[in-house]
């Protein structure tokens, strides 16, 4: 990692991962305490929870690095956007499709109640893995030889949630053709993107009933995706118009405050323990931001779709085609 890449991810990295670790550590006392007894209260305090930790990845995307999501949607889609439960259906375009994916949550005033899977490999990451693990979010193992029943779980989500779920929201999500795709490097570097996002609900009720139908259904959309994306790339935009998301300060206020509470906290540690009096002290210290620094590249890794199994699996799938 080259050193002036370091000296923006180490701050950002302390900020991440001290804010992280207390927001775990609250999340882990609400899961052994409050979770057996009620899990509607677990839910509605660690909403909030999750949101003070992942407003700091939203903050990055839109404050640090800039990256510009424009949102294509018809007005009955863009009023009920989080008014209602949806199930969310989306192709994958670029390493940080999820956090866009927050990105608009943040915006509908849904962040800490989305749920999403993630490979399994996900919930070991420190810090944003195990929000997600106390979210309750849902790990597979992202193997087409393991999963491969899984892979049908659209139609079982569809089964399951019909009677209580209003919607499906078939999201498209495309770089333009003149913008770099956003990554979690370049984000970290301050560098900006452009996503365009196309959002199309569907009524529940309107999907088949059968399970070999709402199979077809699924893939009719995705064959209709492609032909969507086609006619984007020829044309720089899609047919619906763009709908205002803005830049909500919240993230700002958010990372803000991390900022001066754990700054004070630094401060105050440091002066009680005198860590940087002696040599010991010093090569502790230097240990502890190597070890940040280390963590955030293994992040930055992972984020990589490139590097994931399931992309791996999917070309050697296409090349046996």
């Amino acid at each position: 990692m080259a050193i002036p890449l370091v000296l923006v991810v180490l701050p950002l990295g302390l900020l991440f991962l001290l804010s992280g670790l207390i927001v775990n550590s609250v999340q882990a006392v609400l899961f052994v305490s409050i979770r057996p007894f009620s899990k509607s209260l677990y839910r509605r305090i660690n909403r909030f929870l999750a949101e003070l930790l992942w407003l700091q990845l939203i903050w990055i995307v839109d404050w640090w690095a800039g990256v510009k999501v424009q949102l294509h949607a018809d007005q009955e889609t863009y009023q009920l956007m989080g008014k209602e439960h949806a199930l969310v259906i989306s192709n994958h375009r670029s390493d940080i499709d999820w956090l866009i994916g927050w990105i608009l949550a943040q915006r509908s005033g849904c962040l800490g109640s989305t749920l999403a899977i993630m490979k399994k490999s996900s919930k070991f990451l420190p810090v944003i893995g195990w929000s997600m693990w106390f979210a309750e979010y849902l790990f597979l193992e992202r193997s087409w030889a393991k999963d491969e029943k899984t892979l049908k779980g659209f139609v079982s989500a569809v089964s399951i949630m019909r009677d209580f779920v209003p919607a499906i929201y078939d999201t498209t999500v495309i770089i333009p053709k003149d913008s770099s795709a956003p990554t979690m490097l370049r984000i970290l570097k301050g560098q900006s993107s452009v996503v365009h996002v196309r959002i199309k609900r569907h009524a529940m009720s309107d999907t088949p009933k059968s399970d070999e139908d709402v199979s077809k259904w699924c893939k009719d959309i995705f064959v209709a995706k492609d032909a969507l994306l086609d006619k984007h790339i020829a044309t720089g935009t899609f047919d619906e118009e763009i709908r205002p998301i803005g830049r909500p300060i919240k993230s700002l206020l958010v990372v803000l405050s991390w900022s001066c509470l754990l700054l004070y906290g630094a401060y105050r540690f440091l002066q009680w323990t005198q860590l940087l009096s002696s040599w010991k002290g010093v090569i502790l210290f230097v240990a502890g931001l190597a070890l940040v620094t280390g963590i955030m590249h293994v992040f930055i890794m992972f984020s990589q779709s490139e590097r994931s199994s399931s992309a791996r699996a999917a070309r050697n799938r296409v090349k046996k085609v």
